[in-house]
């Protein structure tokens, strides 16, 4: 997650509270989500954005979980999504969300 983003994400926590947000990610694989996700719930990993030492605890989610895809009208899913969900480890992606999940403060 770029630092643009940690900054726009911890602006709109302040503004309308972290239980007021979720965030989707579309990251190909589980180690990009990962970081991500931990950005968003631990703090910046990376200790270089705005998220570093931040414990916004946001609700993170990928695409590919069913609390989200099912969310999302089939033409709309099959046109923007469509073949990667066919090709990605959502599974996988899916599982190391619902760890980080888990830590949420």
């Amino acid at each position: 997650m770029d630092l643009h983003h940690q900054e726009v994400i911890r602006k709109l926590a302040d503004q309308h509270g972290a239980k007021n947000l979720l965030v989707v990610l579309g990251s190909p694989d589980s180690e990009s989500a990962q970081v991500s996700a931990e950005t968003v719930v631990l703090g910046d990993p990376t200790y270089a954005g705005a998220l570093a030492e931040v414990q916004l605890g946001l609700d993170v989610y990928h695409i590919l979980e069913k609390e989200i895809s099912t969310e999302i009208p089939p033409d709309v899913w099959e046109e923007q999504i469509g073949l990667m969900a066919d090709v990605l480890d959502g599974e996988g992606i899916a599982e190391t969300l619902r760890a980080i999940r888990d830590q949420r403060p």
